[in-house]
């Protein structure tokens, strides 16, 4: 099979084998395509702002120029020794396909052909012609895990030649990801914000990489747990006005209940404080919301964990249920818990 799994996919463009002259780059991360499929031009060592040797084509036009990829595979290099035919938003149907199997059958002799394209499922024609074709390779491109980003903040801080530190390393994390044009620009906007300085401090992240949405969905948890009900429902309302979903409020506050259900539970079971509880906890509580998950403990015992957890199970098959009436559902059940743990903070 003419495919690379993910985690391979650099290796072979660093490395690309010669007897492929024609590669697929696809997947729902169109920046981390548009990425690969640049330094894979650069690697030909074609110059690419020449247009007699590298020809771009847009994937919508060359579907309706019938035969045009054909053609343009077979034309005669003027000034070099072969061309790069680099198509963009590449289709996934059968028309596209056919043609790009055409060449597969006849190699051209002085062309390669670098392909982007959307996600695409296993059985799509084009997919499907590339990975089973003599001369060609298929490389998917997945949005980036943990160990992706770490890579590319290292990168950045390496040419720019900053550092650091854990903390700020770990504010950034939380907002990137998704997309590597996006991230990359990011990191970049970082790094020159910073210039000048040797270290890049935690007020540099929060600064220059803030995400609106995300930041709301974070002050929004986090006034549930310290029953600080008014700044709730602002932190919820900008979370809705900026186009999240609210259920992914709903979400979060599940996550971060499930997580001090199992710390309180190691609490009571165990004998021990919330702050050790808190200082062991794996994955590790970001540092600057250790004091409040530890009050938010001793607040919170296991049984009334379980019964906000309950409200937010309820909530979620309500919204289900009623997916109109989502935004009132889930206000009116976070709002519940928030007004629950101001009740519980009254008793300490």
């Amino acid at each position: 099979m003419a495919q690379k799994k993910a985690h391979e996919v650099d290796a072979w463009l660093a490395r690309p084998d010669r007897e492929t002259f024609l590669i697929l780059l696809y997947g729902p991360d169109r920046g981390l395509v548009a990425e690969r499929a640049k330094a894979f031009a650069v690697g030909t060592g074609l110059p690419l702002d020449d247009p007699f040797s590298v020809v771009k084509l847009d994937g919508g036009d060359v579907e309706k120029g019938e035969g045009r990829l054909s053609q343009e595979a077979r034309t005669v290099p003027m000034f070099a020794d072969r061309r790069l035919l680099w198509v963009r938003n590449a289709p996934g149907q059968k028309a596209f396909a056919d043609e790009v199997k055409a060449l597969l059958h006849e190699p051209p002799r002085d062309a390669l052909i670098l392909i982007e394209a959307s996600e695409l499922k296993k059985n799509a024609p084009l997919r499907t012609v590339v990975e089973t074709g003599k001369g060609a390779m298929a490389l998917p491109c997945y949005a980036d895990g943990s160990r992706d980003i770490e890579a590319l903040i290292d990168d950045e801080l390496r040419q720019a030649r900053m550092s650091m530190g854990p903390d700020a390393r770990q504010v950034l994390r939380r907002n990137l990801g998704g997309d590597r044009l996006a991230t990359r620009a990011e990191l970049q906007k970082l790094t020159l914000y910073a210039q000048g300085q040797a270290e890049i401090s935690v007020e540099d992240v929060l600064l220059m990489t803030g995400d609106v949405s995300g930041q709301s969905l974070d002050d929004a948890v986090d006034a549930i747990l310290e029953g600080r009900v008014s700044d709730f429902d602002s932190a919820f309302t900008r979370h809705c006005q900026s186009g999240s979903q609210p259920f992914l409020a709903l979400s979060g506050m599940m996550r971060q209940f499930h997580a001090l259900h199992a710390m309180r539970g190691v609490m009571e079971d165990e004998g021990r404080n919330a702050v050790s509880v808190v200082s062991a906890a794996r994955p590790p509580i970001f540092f600057a919301r250790r004091k409040l998950v530890e009050r938010a403990l001793e607040r919170w015992n296991r049984h009334s964990i379980e019964r906000a957890l309950l409200r937010l199970h309820m909530a979620v098959l309500q919204t289900r249920r009623r997916p109109e009436l989502g935004t009132a559902l889930v206000r009116q059940a976070l709002l519940g818990i928030a007004v629950e743990s101001a009740r519980l903070s009254r008793r300490r």
